[in-house]
């Protein structure tokens, strides 16, 4: 039995590849140190008037200048349980705005990612779809 419960553990797990409603980018969902943490993998449009897309409205203005792929947007998130990952922050480079931020598995290859002010029901909220 708790075989069956660590296995369908794993496959709620939101580690790996995924992509956003409007497929602009691919985003990886990893391990870091006890949290969960996520990078901008590739972009739908990764380059700006023949160079790489970068941090263009990051208010600090010594980080205008890194690529957005490669870029950690994601850090902090916890295990809530109940496939929850709670406590993280997303950072919006197209705004330059960090959210606090929750994500939970709708399904295997379903979650959503939701960023917000304050508390969580004000906010907005994405489904992303996992990639191989």
């Amino acid at each position: 039995m708790l075989f069956t419960t660590c296995a369908w553990a794993q496959k709620m797990s939101p580690l790996g590849t995924w992509t956003n409603e409007d497929g602009k980018a691919k985003f990886e969902i990893y391990q870091c140190g006890d949290e969960l943490c996520g990078k901008i993998v590739s972009l739908k449009e990764p380059t700006r008037n023949g160079k790489p897309k970068t941090d263009d409205n990051n208010p600090d203005k010594k980080m205008r200048t890194r690529p957005l792929i490669g870029m950690q947007f994601m850090k902090g998130f916890e295990y809530d349980g109940d496939n929850k990952w709670d406590e993280g922050t997303i950072y919006d480079p197209e705004s330059g705005k960090t959210y606090s931020c929750y994500m939970k598995m709708l399904g295997k290859d379903k979650m959503e990612v939701k960023g917000y002010i304050g508390i969580s029901l004000i906010g907005r909220a994405q489904t992303w779809t996992r990639v191989n």
